[in-house]
């Protein structure tokens, strides 16, 4: 009986080392490449990482029901945004802040409880041949409210985070009540009410549909990447982009966030997968497979950035992009009032 148990007792901790060797990540990033980067992750640390895809309201709504009996160590999204306000909600824990994470990612780019690990910029794009440098000097995306631009710009639409995010860093930046005086001009300037993704601006401009768009940088890397198919391609050639805000604050910059979420059971597992994301290799990979900007430095972009986007702009290091969420609904609320659909 004496054997019998010990050997019980060395089965029940091999186990809990077994369970222990894992984490949870919910993950509502879309790429396929990603999938190939846990798998480094895996082989390198022996940590199992399980992966519960989805869209962001989905997962989100997923770990709030949950709560407790949440299997979540990590939620993975798009945009500073979504991370600040499930943060908001009470659904994350502080602790994402250890000396390698600390030393790879601005103090702008994260807090305690979420981080960045890769950076975006939303930029404009325009048609070379409508659109003159005159025009183009020194815009700033307060000045995408200039009468000049009327019947011109296409934009997503307002519910769109992305969107809420560039105008809560204006309000940040210039107030609310400027910030709606800012959407109205927006809103007289657009060429078309508001549809369809990124891509689908940059292909309006492409079009002859309007001649300026505000997307992502990384949507015109991956139509040029020919992963969209042939049509986009060519359209994706036809604009040129251009970063605003170059005489001041520098371009409006978001990320692609990893928030460690409340109640992680493998807490020390999930900080260990952050820290591999932000080393050179995993960069990367991000920059070569997604087009994203790389989060650290030392890491250059993927030549289709490089060469099509560019590289030495100057970036917004002032906002903190904490400030997205926070100021969310702010943003919404001064879209919905200019009419922004």
């Amino acid at each position: 009986m004496k054997k019998l148990s010990i050997y019980t007792i060395v089965l029940t901790f091999i186990s809990s080392l077994t369970i222990a060797a894992e984490v949870n990540i919910f993950n509502a990033r879309h790429y396929k490449a990603d999938v190939e980067l846990y798998s480094k992750f895996t082989n390198k640390t022996g940590i199992k990482v399980n992966l519960i895809n989805g869209k962001a309201g989905a997962l989100e709504k997923r770990m709030i029901e949950e709560g407790a009996d949440s299997s979540a160590d990590l939620y993975i999204t798009a945009d500073a945004g979504r991370c600040g306000a499930f943060k908001a909600k009470g659904m994350t824990q502080g602790g994402l802040i250890s000396p390698a994470i600390k030393a790879a990612v601005p103090s702008n780019f994260r807090t305690n409880h979420w981080t960045g690990i890769a950076k975006r910029a939303r930029i404009v794009y325009y048609a070379p041949d409508r659109v003159s440098g005159a025009e183009l000097s020194g815009l700033t995306y307060e000045s995408l409210a200039d009468p000049k631009w009327k019947g011109r710009l296409v934009i997503r639409a307002s519910g769109n985070i992305y969107n809420k995010s560039l105008v809560a860093s204006l309000i940040k930046n210039n107030g609310k009540k400027a910030t709606a005086d800012w959407a109205k001009g927006v809103v007289a300037n657009m060429a078309r009410t508001p549809t369809g993704n990124d891509r689908a601006q940059i292909m309006a401009v492409a079009a002859g549909e309007a001649d300026i768009a505000v997307a992502n940088t990384y949507y015109l890397a991956l139509m040029l990447s020919g992963n969209k198919g042939a049509e986009q391609q060519a359209a994706a050639k036809k604009v040129k982009a251009f970063f605003p805000n170059q005489n001041d604050r520098g371009t409006h910059m978001n990320i692609s966030c990893a928030a460690l979420v409340k109640g992680a059971p493998n807490k020390s597992n999930a900080i260990k997968l952050v820290e591999f994301l932000l080393t050179p290799e995993a960069q990367e990979h991000f920059t070569n497979n997604t087009f994203e900007f790389p989060m650290i430095d030392g890491v250059s972009p993927s030549p289709l950035v490089v060469n099509n986007i560019g590289l030495d702009f100057k970036q917004d290091l002032k906002t903190k992009v904490s400030s997205y969420g926070a100021k969310q609904a702010d943003a919404l609320e001064v879209m919905t009032a200019a009419g922004w659909k």
